[in-house]
């Protein structure tokens, strides 16, 4: 699926929904870079998934503006992964292979194999396709940055769908 359709197909769902008219986020400036201080190999890693991932028997996210989060321990077992979007039409794919936007099993990989040090205890994971912006910066990430803080990583993983 090209960008276009994905657009367009973007700006549908939300008409569907009563939104007013889709607006894409532009930043008014460019993310601070932060320079990696310690080896992967010696570090702390976390993940957090735009995927709307959650395990079975949790709470299945809404669709419209969701901005609540999950966290999910680093030793479930995939067949326990599910997934619930605003833009269901791309999880197809992550429900024949969750690892595609929750990549849970290859982290615990390569972790095992000394290419991480270690894996926070949690992963977390959001509905990432919110439509209201202030909602996203009041409510979203504030509680991201609440849970992952407490995990004191030294990396954070970002999986966006």
């Amino acid at each position: 699926m090209s960008l276009v359709q994905y657009i367009q197909r973007t700006k549908e769902t939300y008409d569907k929904l009563g939104y007013p008219a889709y607006r894409w986020f532009h930043a008014e400036s460019a993310p601070a870079f932060t320079k990696v201080t310690k080896p992967l190999a010696k570090s702390r890693l976390g993940m957090i998934s735009t995927a709307g991932t959650y395990i079975q028997g949790q709470v299945a996210y809404y669709y419209q503006d969701d901005t609540s989060i999950r966290a999910i321990p680093n030793d479930t077992r995939v067949e326990k992964i599910r997934f619930s979007h605003i833009t269901e039409n791309y999880l197809a794919e992550a429900r024949q292979d969750p690892g595609t936007v929750f990549p849970l099993e290859s982290l615990t990989i390569l972790q095992q194999e000394g290419v991480i040090g270690e894996l926070a205890q949690n992963y977390y994971s959001c509905m990432g396709g919110i439509y209201s912006q202030n909602r996203v910066r009041q409510e979203l990430i504030p509680n991201l940055e609440e849970v992952v803080e407490k995990q004191e990583l030294d990396l954070l993983l970002l999986v966006p769908l």
